[in-house]
């Protein structure tokens, strides 16, 4: 009996491994990363996964002497080393540069889905704490490298976007927007952090960015969904997967956008003055699915999360359906593949790297976790016209890349982007502690 049992034990140990590498077989992506970009992606039935495909990048920093490579006619070296999981650059008035070095607050509970994302973020290079702070850098000599650095602002809760507006800086912390008194060429500030409007913290999606509007009367604030597709209920998603429009004297905000399930980069296109934002889009729908993008964002404007993608595409995991919301569902103007977790946004602007970049956006693609092969973990131009959107048919170009070495592994993951002073391009790499500067040979 005892044997008879043993044998039995074996076999439902052998099936429940066999059941758990079945799960894990990746889904494969059918389309090329390429054909679900532009203003027309294909967009194909969806293979959803009760178990995710996993395929991330082990991350691994770079070796001695190694660099991202740059397009032809572009160079590009390191602004600044030896930073802490840096994620976005603000740029001051004098040239100075802002630097949040940060990571996500210490995730609590969470259960399977949770363990899952704490192996992935550490497999990621994203398990390190949150250092909780921004640091400044200054290039004083204009050689595009930083001489000088300092610790800005320290003792913040996970800090992201960064702002001037009003004689303050604001910046975009997990759980608020804060703000201390600025004055032009500081290098240090020692002011409590004020507070200005609490955000809802906790879940996934934690970083808030934060961008004024040109009137100087408002700001613009990120806040994604603390879900996958609201798996939760929407009474935890109150106030999430929203661009919110914030009034820091009356200190009040009202809901400027919606649907967006995790808004990331925020920027004003030149030409038009349109606000501009990139957007992560939903997983376990296959590695085709969905296009993560970027769009001009108008008030009132709802892009479907949970219940659309891509202009009223149905997701039908999601549970009650919405169907009244289907016709309202905006449809971004350009698609930036699947899973490639399109972060960082600039514009051309006064950007000096040659005809080819002169007018359009500079995307940094911190790279998937989702996708099978994965995607993403470059930096993209994406050409636009005079009219302010992109050109007709216009697809990515490659600006910098060589993130993922040859095995595969990532040495760095970029995120933020920016222009400076001299106009060149810097990114923020958070996985390999570096600011990269691209320039014009």
């Amino acid at each position: 009996m005892r044997k008879h049992i043993l044998i039995i034990t074996g076999i439902l140990i052998v099936a429940a491994i066999a059941f758990w590498f079945w799960l894990r077989q990746p889904d494969v992506a059918q389309l090329k990363v390429e054909a679900v970009m532009g203003a027309r992606p294909e967009i194909t039935p969806p293979r959803v996964q009760s178990f995710p495909t996993i395929q991330v990048a082990d991350a691994v920093g770079w070796a001695q002497g190694a660099a991202p490579t740059p397009a032809p006619g572009l160079a590009v070296k390191a602004f600044a080393r030896g930073l802490d999981h840096p994620r976005w650059l603000y740029r001051l008035p004098n040239g100075d540069v802002l630097v949040a070095e940060t990571n996500s607050p210490p995730r609590k509970g969470g259960g399977i889905a949770g363990r899952v994302m704490g192996y992935l973020m550490g497999r990621a290079g994203a398990g390190v704490p949150s250092a909780n702070r921004i640091t400044l850098l200054r290039d004083a000599d204009g050689d595009g490298v930083a001489e000088t650095r300092t610790t800005f602002l320290s003792g913040l809760n996970s800090p992201f976007g960064m702002a001037l507006m009003g004689g303050y800086l604001y910046i975009g912390n997990t759980d608020a927007v804060v703000r201390v008194p600025y004055k032009d060429g500081e290098t240090q500030i020692a002011a409590k952090p004020e507070t200005v409007v609490k955000l809802n913290p906790g879940g996934n999606h934690w970083a808030r960015n934060v961008i004024a509007d040109p009137d100087g009367k408002t700001l613009y604030v990120t806040v994604g969904s603390s879900s996958n597709i609201a798996e939760n209920g929407m009474e935890a998603e109150k106030f999430r997967a929203n661009i919110l429009q914030v009034y820091p004297e009356a200190k009040t905000f009202r809901i400027y956008a919606s649907g967006l399930r995790n808004p990331n980069g925020l920027a004003f296109e030149p030409h038009s003055g349109g606000l501009w934002v990139t957007v992560n889009e939903r997983d376990m729908l296959g590695s085709d699915l969905a296009p993560d993008y970027m769009s001009q964002v108008e008030f009132g404007d709802q892009f479907g999360w949970p219940w659309y993608y891509w202009g009223g595409y149905p997701d039908n995991r999601v549970e009650p359906g919405n169907p009244a919301l289907q016709q309202y569902s905006k449809r971004p103007d350009y698609a930036l593949g699947a899973h490639t977790a399109s972060l960082g946004i600039t514009f051309a602007g006064d950007a000096k790297l040659g005809p080819l970049f002169a007018n359009g956006a500079f995307v940094g693609q911190h790279g998937s976790w989702n996708r099978y092969p994965v995607s993403g973990y470059k930096v993209i131009f994406v050409p636009f016209g005079d009219n302010g959107f992109p050109l007709k048919g216009a697809k990515p170009v490659d600006v910098l890349t060589g993130f993922l070495d040859k095995d595969g592994k990532a040495q760095g993951r970029p995120v933020g982007v920016i222009t400076d002073k001299t106009g060149g391009l810097l990114v923020a790499d958070d996985v390999g502690n570096v600011i990269w500067r691209v320039a014009a040979k």
